[in-house]
């Protein structure tokens, strides 16, 4: 009698990327492609690619690296939601939705991630800056 492995889908995935604006469409499509290969429903897995492009984006543009050179970009799926933090080594102003003036070409990105998000926040910890992510319902996270 033989013995046929099968394969167990991962629920949680995590990348450390260079921080580097090149790190951005890559990530973006490595997301896609492990959510359409998970069966997430077709609009949020464009939520979260315009969301981690977003969220990478500003972490280049705002804050420094991990003490390896990395940002931290890990995501789960629970029950059709997806749960996606990017970890920074932090910047000098904490990140929240801008009031860009009519004309302004930057400065909109957190809030297309907010009217996108279930939830999200901000987790500032030794280690890092956090900024959190649910997709397509309410998370099972537990806030501090």
């Amino acid at each position: 009698m033989t013995q046929v492995a099968t394969r167990i889908p991962t629920r949680t995935r995590t990348l450390r990327v260079p921080h580097a604006y090149s790190s951005v469409p890559r990530t973006r499509r490595t997301i896609g492609e492990d959510l359409r290969g998970r069966d997430v429903p077709a609009t949020v897995v464009d939520e979260a690619e315009l969301v981690v492009s977003e969220l990478l984006g500003n972490a280049v543009r705002h804050a420094s690296a991990l003490p390896d050179g990395t940002v931290r970009v890990h995501w789960q799926v629970k029950g059709g939601v997806v749960e996606l933090d990017v970890t920074d080594g932090g910047g000098r102003t904490v990140p929240m939705p801008a009031q860009p003036t009519l004309y302004a070409t930057r400065g909109r990105g957190l809030r297309i991630v907010r009217s996108l998000a279930h939830e999200w926040g901000v987790l500032d910890e030794d280690r890092g800056r956090t900024v959190w992510v649910c997709l397509g319902g309410p998370s099972r996270r537990r806030r501090p």
